[in-house]
C-alpha cells in the first residue's frame, strides 16, 4: 500500500510540473522580471558577459524547480526570450529524467543563441535539448574556455536544494511571442 501511495504522489508531482498556467498576452511586469533575471546572471556570473555581447539572442529562466524520487523526476520553469537585447517573448522549460534520483533543487538557466537561425529554431516553439547538450555549471573562470556548441551555449546557476542523481533526460521548451 505504501508503494502505491508513493507512485501516486510522484505521478501527481510530475503532472503538476508539466501543467502550466495560461497567460493572456503581455503583462507589463514581465519586462521588469526579465530585466531582473538578466541582471542576476550578469552579477553572479560576470564571465558570461562575452556571451551577452556575442550572442544574437538568449532565453533566461530565473527559477527552474527540479525534483526526483526513485527512478523518475522532472522540472519546470518560466523564462524570457531576448533577440538582439530586446525582450520578444516568454518561454517555459520542462525537464524529464529517468534513472536513480532523490531530492529537489532550484536553479537559474540561460541559453545563448549564436545566430539568428539558432534563435529562430528555438522560437518555433517545440525546441528540445537532449542529454548530449550539456549545461555548464557556472563557476569562477568557467566561461573563458567555453564556446558555442551547435549554435547554443547553456549555463546553470544553482540556487538551493540537494539532489543526488544518475539520470538521462532532456529539456523541452515552448515559446510565445509578445
Amino acid at each position: 500500500m505504501m508503494k502505491l501511495i508513493k507512485v501516486f504522489a510522484l505521478a501527481f508531482m510530475l503532472a503538476g510540473m508539466l501543467v502550466s498556467t495560461a497567460e493572456a498576452g503581455w503583462d507589463p511586469a514581465n519586462a521588469e522580471k526579465a530585466k531582473e533575471s538578466v541582471d542576476y546572471f550578469r552579477k553572479n556570473a560576470p564571465a558570461l558577459n562575452r556571451f551577452f555581447e556575442q550572442a544574437y539572442g538568449y532565453a533566461v529562466f530565473p527559477d527552474v524547480f527540479k525534483g526526483g524520487l526513485f527512478m523518475f523526476g522532472g522540472g519546470h520553469g518560466k523564462g524570457y526570450v531576448y533577440e538582439q537585447n530586446n525582450l520578444v517573448g516568454n518561454s517555459t522549460i520542462t525537464q524529464i529524467n529517468v534513472g536513480p534520483q532523490l531530492g529537489g533543487q532550484s536553479f537559474s538557466e540561460i541559453i545563448f543563441f549564436k545566430g539568428k537561425e539558432d534563435l529562430e529554431s528555438f522560437k518555433k516553439g517545440n525546441y528540445e535539448m537532449n542529454a548530449q547538450v550539456a549545461a555548464i555549471i557556472v563557476s569562477t573562470g568557467m566561461a573563458t574556455n567555453t564556446d558555442f556548441s551547435n549554435g547554443v551555449a547553456v549555463f546553470v546557476l544553482p540556487k538551493a536544494g540537494v539532489m543526488a542523481e544518475a539520470t538521462v533526460g532532456g529539456q523541452k521548451f515552448s515559446y510565445q511571442s509578445y
